[in-house]
């Protein structure tokens, strides 16, 4: 893998980009958060939206479906890890849930990310189907988004439920 200026730059730029959203996304990260329960469905959803999209463009073989559910599997169970990274709370006089995001989860997605954009700069380069590729990591990062949100419902329900019985 050769890297020329033009990609160096690239990865420079976006190298800056994110570590300019990380400190911000940092500091607001010690603010808890009210926590909806009723719309934790929405961000998958509208990233199901885009992920059908990749596949109406192009249909995968049936290595890349097989190739696609295995991403799906893998991202649901690094969804529920992510999931249990979130610091979920509940206010003991309104009963009003709170969540404070996790420096490890959002630096596991910044790994993530930065996986996901070598595979594709350089995919190409190693005779990779770089379409298949963004598949794979598109449904990947859906079971991520969806599963998480998920394991925060269930905690989340658990927690209202203890905090009513509590009270």
């Amino acid at each position: 893998m050769q890297f020329d200026t033009p990609h160096l730059i690239q990865y420079g730029i976006t190298a800056l980009v994110v570590g300019l959203v990380l400190v911000l996304r940092i500091r607001r990260m010690a603010k808890s958060r009210p926590l909806t329960l009723e719309r934790l469905w929405i961000v998958p959803a509208l990233y199901a939206l885009l992920v059908a999209s990749l596949f109406l463009r192009t249909q995968p073989s049936l290595g890349g479906w097989a190739l696609c559910v295995a991403a799906l599997l893998v991202g649901a169970g690094l969804g529920w890890q992510r999931g249990k990274m979130m610091h979920l709370s509940v206010d003991p006089e309104t009963h009003q849930l709170n969540q404070r995001a996790s420096i490890g989860g959002l630096l596991f997605i910044v790994v993530l990310i930065a996986v996901k954009m070598i595979g594709q700069a350089e995919g190409s380069a190693l005779h990779l189907n770089v379409m298949l590729l963004t598949q794979a990591f598109g449904v990947m990062a859906l079971g991520l988004f969806s599963v998480m949100r998920v394991e925060m419902y269930l905690r989340g329900k658990r927690l209202l439920a203890q905090a009513r019985v509590a009270a």
